[in-house]
């Protein structure tokens, strides 16, 4: 038997491109609340996986704030360089998350495996892992992930991280080339959204 559908919830992040998709996902009826409404800053995520992280940062903001909090773990993993940058995705932009860096990195590391990855097809997928952790401690997940391609250089200025790199299958765009809400629509965060929906 479920519990009555979820009226209020902390998303539990400091990161404003997932507070933004994270908020488009949600029922416009729902209170959100984030970090920094009660200036929390965020744990260090030293989980294996992408559902360890969300959980510890569901986990640690819903302990803090006496809410239930929402809490995603996403990155990108790239199939010829064994699921890297994976669950560092982030960490891949150094201190500052600058993404930039990040996907230099990804590109260096590519040019480095094989100098004529631009004429093929690099197989990559975003991940999502989510979290609603109760102030109770009861713990519900989900996980969603959409495949694709890496581009062979950035393209488009919407969206954010990886986005401008990421062509998913059966389109020839980059994320961050597509509309918000087209994006919002298929992504991994979406797809993780749509198994626990029912709880709002």
């Amino acid at each position: 038997m479920l519990n009555k559908k979820i009226s209020k919830i902390l998303i539990g992040t400091n990161n404003i491109g997932k507070l933004t998709e994270i908020k488009a996902l949600l029922p416009k009826s729902l209170k959100i609340y984030s970090t920094k409404d009660f200036k929390l800053k965020s744990p260090s995520e030293n989980g294996k996986s992408f559902l360890e992280n969300s959980l510890i940062k569901a986990k640690f903001f819903s302990e803090k704030s006496k809410l239930i909090c929402l809490a995603d773990d996403s990155g990108l993993q790239i199939d010829i360089l064994n699921g890297a940058p994976g669950i560092y995705s982030s960490r891949w932009g150094g201190n500052k998350g600058n993404f930039n860096l990040a996907i230099k990195k990804v590109y260096k590391k590519l040019d480095k495996i094989d100098k004529n990855w631009r004429f093929k097809k690099i197989k990559a997928n975003f991940i999502c892992a989510l979290t609603i952790y109760y102030p109770t401690k009861k713990i519900i997940q989900s996980v969603g992930k959409v495949n694709g391609f890496i581009s062979i250089k950035k393209k488009g200025k919407k969206g954010f991280g990886y986005d401008p790199i990421f062509i998913p299958k059966r389109s020839n765009k980059t994320f961050a080339q597509m509309n918000p809400k087209k994006k919002y629509s298929m992504d991994h965060r979406y797809l993780a959204f749509k198994k626990i929906k029912k709880l709002f």
